[in-house]
Formats: structure tokens, C-alpha cells, sequence
């Protein structure tokens, strides 16, 4: 078979490349915008390529030809490689919608600042779903927020700067305690390779491995806006420029919420915390949306929905079933897609109404049609209406939920149903006060600029895609589901018969020759053993 190593680090190696570049033409901003275009082009391309290579086996890459577990690895499996795909596309997009927006206009900050920027936070996000081991996976968490304190507070203005400080806080609280976990994960197996945790783990004491699952699921909880760890993010995304919102929204959250898909397969898959992340699930789904149906400004509004909506994935992997993960994984796709571009719509919404309070916009159906359709359509497949790919998802969800046949997965499946008529209930009341019903006070009639709209077309054409493309994968995502589940294929690739997983390694030919095992054992056990 081809050999398809050379394509993991791409998606991590070229935004930083790229970013340096950027940042040396600073003054250029016309070279600026090309570089960056093409590097994400390139970046959808080899994640597409990858996509296509993982679904025929995990593809690994060892950093500086040092073998896992002793060394630094990549890995790309049906998942990292579909969430890098989405990702990648997600981030092209919202990139040309920001450009014709004009950056500098809307944030008073150096178009310089942005694209460097911008591209880090690409790389992070790469990182985090290619990171072999708990440590790569931090770097990526780290990489990805500090671009992310950058891009939140563009202009400088107080509000946004008040609403950065909350946020800042809060990421770094989260991840000091993804700190935490991760020196007491290494003191207590020695190792912090996601695969070689998988055997580990299982191999210590219960009640040591429950603490440690406890952590890492308290830090990623706070990074993927799970209740009631999630409060800080309706004051927080709103503030920012219309494509800083979007990435935000699309990507920053979904990143632990594959963080949590990965270690909850991959080192516990016992699955003695799954009833709490149920009630978690059901807590995070209703809570957001009352709170969504509670919010007069349109901005706000879709930031409680995106909490009320990562429950619904909590839900599938809290079930476990092979059901339950390629649902979700489904509807980690659909989301990112349908709630970057229902973002970048309200920032249309913003420009041509002035403001995105409900109270003040109206009448927008009349005078703004197009822009009826645009927002129309992504809010109805959020709303999960039939056909559209969120319906799909959640129908996953509940079947799920139905097939696990406990009373707790049941209250889910009313839950879930409930917080999606609630949905609908928010939406349509932000369609009637914002396009239908007249508005109270003449609003301002501003051009929405072609490049602006353009992408978030492209946008919402990607939604209704997913919902073309549904069969296929949907299929997709159960096998990765099932690779999920049984994870001996993640383990064999990435420490195969080649690794260094036991620390021995066979003593060279010659006189007086090296015993290298008992070099590791006396100097570096905790690490190789």
C-alpha cells in the first residue's frame, strides 16, 4: 500500500510556515491574503487526501524518526482526518468572508496582526486532532488559545476587552487542571502516549484511574462549554468580529469535545463515568437553550444554542455504542458547518441592520430577501426540520439512546427532543422579530459587500451538502465509530512491532556490546516502561 506518512504533519506544518511568512510581509497586505488562501487551500486538499488514506488504516508519522512511545507522534485515523477536513474547509471560508469584510475596517487592528494570527490558530487546531500523546495534545490547546486571546480582543475596545479577560481566565484554568492531569497520568503509568495509556490504563489501581479520567474531563468540559462549565461563553463570543465569532463557535468548542471522544474511547473505555456525562449531556442541553430562548440580541442567541447543542454530543458518547459515536461524530461534522455559517450570517444581519438586537431589527425579509433565504436555511437544519443533516444527526442520537434501553438513556431521548423543540422556538423567534414582523425604528441601509456574501453562500451550499452527501457519511463516521470502539488498530499503528513499548531494544552486533535495555531501565524507566 502507498505510503501516506508524508501527509499527517502537512496540516500542522504548513499555517506555521505560512504564518511566518505573513508576519515577514507584514507590510504587504495584498501578499498577506495570498499566502494565507493558499496555505489553506493546501490545508483542505492533503486533509481531504488524509481522509481518503485513514479510512484504509491509521497513517502515523513519527516526529524525528524517534518511535512511539519515546518519541513525538502524529496520527491520522478516520476521525482526526474528517474533523481536519471540516476544520480546514470551515477556516478557507470564514477567511475570504473576513477579507471582504475588511478586517481592518471592522476591528481597528492591523490586517498584519490577523493572518499570522489566524493561521496559528489553524495550526493548533491541527495539532490537537493529530497529537499522538496527551502532551502534543496540550501543545495544541495552547497554540490554538493563544491565537485565540489575539483574535478576540481585535480592536481594543473596552467591551472586548473585558469579555477577553473573562476568557482568558478561563482557558487558562482549564488548562492548568489539563496540566495537572497530565503529570499525574505520567507519574502514575509512566507515559502520556495515547496508546500506550490504552494498555495502561486498565492496569492500575480503579480508583487512581477514575481521578484521572475525572480531570482530563473537567478540563476539556471547560474547553468544549459543557454546564455548568460553559457560562463564560455566551459573554464571551459575541464581543468579537462576525469571523472571529464564527471560528470560535465552529471549531474552539468541538475541539474538546474531540478531546473528550478520544480519551473517553481510547483510555477509558470502561465507561464508568458515562450516567454522569448523561445527566451533563441533558443538564447542558436544556439549560442552553432556556437560555437561548431567553435572549433578545440574535448574537447571544446563537451562543446558548451552541451549549445547548454540545449536549447533544455529550449524549452519544456518554451511550458509547457504536451508534452513539458515529451519530456523533456525524453531528460534530454538521455543527461545525451549520453554526460557523449561521455566525457569519449575523454578522450580515449586524452590517445591514446596524445592531443584532431583536428588539430593533425588523422587516429584513422585505428589504434584505437574500438574506432571508441565507439565514433561513442553516437555522431549520440547527432546528434539526427534515431532511436537512441535523435532523439526520440527532435521529442517530435517539436511536442510540433507545437502543441503550435504560431508564437514564430514555430521559435523554426526551431531553433531546425537547431541547430541539426549543430550538425551533428560538429560531423561529429570531426569523419573526429580525426578517418578518416590522421594525420599530427606520433601520440604516447599508450594502452588504459581495465578498461577504459570497462565502456565507458558499457556507450555507456546504450545509445542504451534508444533507446531500448523508449516506456516505454517515457511513463514514461509523466506521470510525468502530475503530473507535475497538482501538487495537489505533494501538498497533502507533507502536506496531517496531516500537519501543515494552523499552527493549536488541543489543548491537560486535565486541563488548551495548545493552541498551539496561540503560533505559537504570536511567529513564518511568518514561520508556
Amino acid at each position: 500500500m502507498t505510503d501516506f506518512t508524508w501527509l499527517v504533519p502537512l496540516p500542522v506544518v504548513i499555517p506555521l510556515c505560512a504564518a511566518g511568512l505573513t508576519l515577514a510581509f507584514y507590510k504587504k497586505p495584498g501578499i498577506q491574503q495570498v499566502i494565507t488562501i493558499l496555505a489553506l487551500v493546501l490545508m483542505v486538499a492533503f486533509s481531504g487526501l488524509m481522509m481518503w488514506a485513514a479510512d484504509q488504516g491509521p497513517v502515523v508519522v513519527n516526529v524525528g524518526e524517534w518511535a512511539a512511545p519515546v518519541g513525538i507522534n502524529l496520527v491520522g485515523d478516520r476521525l482526526s482526518a474528517l474533523m481536519l477536513t471540516v476544520s480546514s474547509t470551515v477556516l478557507l471560508c470564514v477567511l475570504v468572508y473576513s477579507l471582504g469584510q475588511g478586517i481592518a475596517d471592522s476591528s481597528k487592528s492591523p490586517v498584519s496582526i490577523y493572518h499570522p494570527t489566524y493561521l496559528v490558530l489553524a495550526a493548533g487546531v491541527s495539532n490537537a486532532f493529530l497529537a499522538g500523546d496527551l502532551f502534543n495534545l496540550y501543545v495544541g490547546f495552547e497554540i490554538l488559545l493563544a491565537a485565540s486571546y489575539v483574535l478576540l480582543t481585535l480592536g481594543g475596545t473596552f467591551e472586548r476587552i473585558r469579555a477577553g479577560a473573562i476568557y482568558v481566565v478561563v482557558a487558562l484554568l482549564s488548562s492548568l487542571i489539563f496540566l495537572i492531569a497530565l503529570a499525574m497520568t505520567y507519574a502514575a503509568t509512566g507515559t502520556v502516549n495515547l496508546a500506550q495509556l490504552g494498555q495502561r490504563l486498565s492496569e492500575i489501581d480503579p480508583n487512581v484511574s477514575i481521578v484521572l479520567q475525572s480531570l482530563l474531563l473537567l478540563a476539556f468540559g471547560i474547553k468544549a462549554a459543557i454546564f455548568p462549565l460553559s457560562s463564560w461563553l455566551p459573554d464571551s463570543y459575541p464581543t468579537a468580529p462576525a469571523p472571529v465569532t464564527a471560528v470560535f463557535a465552529g471549531l474552539l468548542t468541538k475541539v474538546g469535545v474531540y478531546a473528550i471522544i478520544r480519551t473517553q474511547t481510547l483510555l477509558f473505555p470502561d465507561g464508568r463515568l458515562n450516567d454522569v456525562l448523561m445527566w451533563l449531556a441533558l443538564a447542558t442541553m436544556l439549560v442552553g437553550i432556556m437560555g437561548a430562548v431567553a435572549q433578545n440580541d440574535i448574537k447571544r442567541l446563537m451562543s446558548f444554542t451552541l451549549v445547548s447543542h454540545i449536549g447533544y454530543m455529550i449524549f452519544g458518547i456518554a451511550v458509547g455504542s457504536q451508534i452513539g459515536l458515529g451519530a456523533t461524530i456525524f453531528y460534530v461534522a454538521h455543527h461545525i458547518t451549520v453554526q460557523t455559517t449561521l455566525f457569519l450570517i449575523v454578522g450580515l444581519i449586524e452590517r445591514r441592520g446596524g445592531t443584532t438586537s431583536l428588539c430593533k431589527l425588523g422587516g429584513l425579509a422585505k428589504t434584505a430577501p437574500f438574506l432571508a433565504i441565507l439565514f433561513f436555511i442553516p437555522a431549520m437544519n440547527l432546528a434539526g426540520i427534515p431532511p436537512f443533516s441535523g435532523f439526520l444527526g440527532k435521529v442517530g442520537l435517539l436511536e442510540a439512546g433507545v437502543a441503550e434501553g435504560t431508564w437514564l438513556a430514555y430521559t435523554l431521548v426526551i431531553g433531546s427532543v425537547v431541547a430541539s423543540l426549543l430550538t425551533l422556538y428560538a429560531i423561529v423567534k429570531a426569523w419573526n422579530k429580525a426578517f418578518w414582523q416590522p421594525s420599530p425604528e427606520p433601520l440604516p441601509d447599508n450594502d452588504l459587500p459581495r465578498g461577504m456574501i459570497v462565502p456565507a453562500g458558499v457556507m450555507v451550499v456546504l450545509t445542504l451538502m451534508i444533507t446531500v452527501v448523508a449516506g456516505p457519511l454517515y457511513n463514514y463516521t461509523s466506521r470510525a465509530a468502530t475503530t473507535l470502539i475497538d482501538n487495537s488498530n489505533y494501538i498497533d499503528a502507533v507502536l506496531g512491532d517496531a516500537g519501543r513499548g515494552e523499552g527493549e531494544s536488541t543489543p548491537l552486533d560486535g565486541p563488548d556490546p551495548v545493552d541498551e535495555s539496561s540503560v533505559l531501565d537504570d536511567n529513564d524507566t518511568g518514561a520508556v516502561n
